[in-house]
């Protein structure tokens, strides 16, 4: 059976885990905090023993280059491109310990040209690289409903398609290296200029009279209601009381990436630019660790 190595047991990392586990993959786990790495590798034992599935094991690697040497497929789900590079390009890192014939996958939303580098250094060890970033929440995540989108050769994506099959609903390879990185940051230009609308409208609801929670029942059920306004709900509504999803700082990285990107290729990005602009400010003011929905919160306190 394929064994995976998993590097970035984060919101998103640690329920793709659990669903590599369960589709049967033995796994080997890396995390920047070795506690993570500990505890789920104890939890996935724990499951396992219960279901009697022996042939599926979960190890801890000492490091990313230990964590590619033991693997046939390595696939990392980290924060930016900083930490991604780190990952892979460190003295200790899973260029330095991949084997030829195996895949690394990154998911993590990073640049296209940051993909494109990695691509090289696996590439000279004689393995392959395919970036798939994820399009969905944790709650997607966890429910194996994630849409990943690929980059990569043919034959590189094919070799480990049935791992991707196992963390997502559909996958879609849309071509050479770096082309998944560039689909998803247009994906996340739309979300965060449904997310600034719906928190602009939202407030001028409540500015103008309307009862918070009778309004985001209307946008809800309205033409508008994409799958984000459903699983944010919780957070519009309530804002800072729920779980953190999405870090409103990490929609700051994102966006600068995307404008970035749209420079480069030279697409038009007004909205984008706006949206920016908007996120950077609410960072800026003590919403960088809200949830990515805060942004209505600090429209409501009058900032701007």
């Amino acid at each position: 059976m394929t064994r995976i190595g998993f590097a970035g047991l984060g919101r998103m990392g640690t329920p793709i885990v659990r669903n590599l586990a369960a589709a049967g993959f033995p796994l080997t786990l890396w995390n920047r905090g070795r506690a993570a790495a500990d505890a789920l590798a104890a939890e996935l034992a724990g499951e396992v023993a219960s279901e009697a599935r022996s042939e599926v094991a979960s190890e801890v690697a000492e490091s990313p280059a230990a964590l590619a040497a033991a693997s046939d497929v390595v696939m990392t789900m980290v924060s930016d491109d900083t930490a991604v590079e780190s990952v892979y390009l460190g003295e200790q890192g899973i260029v330095a310990g991949i084997r030829p014939g195996t895949a690394a996958v990154d998911l993590s939303t990073v640049a296209p040209t940051t993909s494109t580098r990695l691509a090289g250094a696996v590439g000279e060890r004689g393995a392959v690289f395919v970036d798939a970033p994820v399009s969905g929440s944790t709650a997607a995540a966890q429910s194996r409903a994630l849409i990943l989108m690929a980059g990569g050769e043919d034959a590189a994506v094919a070799l480990v398609r049935p791992v991707l099959e196992a963390i997502g609903s559909a996958v879609h390879h849309l071509g050479p290296v770096g082309s998944g990185a560039a689909m998803k940051l247009a994906v996340n230009a739309i979300v965060y200029g449904l997310t600034e609308a719906v928190s602009e409208g939202l407030v001028l609801a409540e500015r103008a009279g309307i009862d918070r929670l009778a309004a985001y029942e209307v946008i809800a059920n309205s033409a508008v209601a994409a799958p984000l306004v459903h699983y944010r709900r919780e957070i519009f509504e309530r804002p800072g009381e729920g779980p953190v999803s999405f870090r409103l700082a990490l929609g700051v990285k994102d966006l600068r990436l995307i404008m970035d990107l749209a420079r480069r290729v030279g697409a038009p990005m007004p909205q984008a630019a706006c949206n920016l602009q908007v996120l950077d400010s609410a960072a800026t003011d003590g919403f960088a660790d809200w949830d990515l929905a805060g942004v209505a919160e600090w429209l409501r306190r009058g900032t701007r």
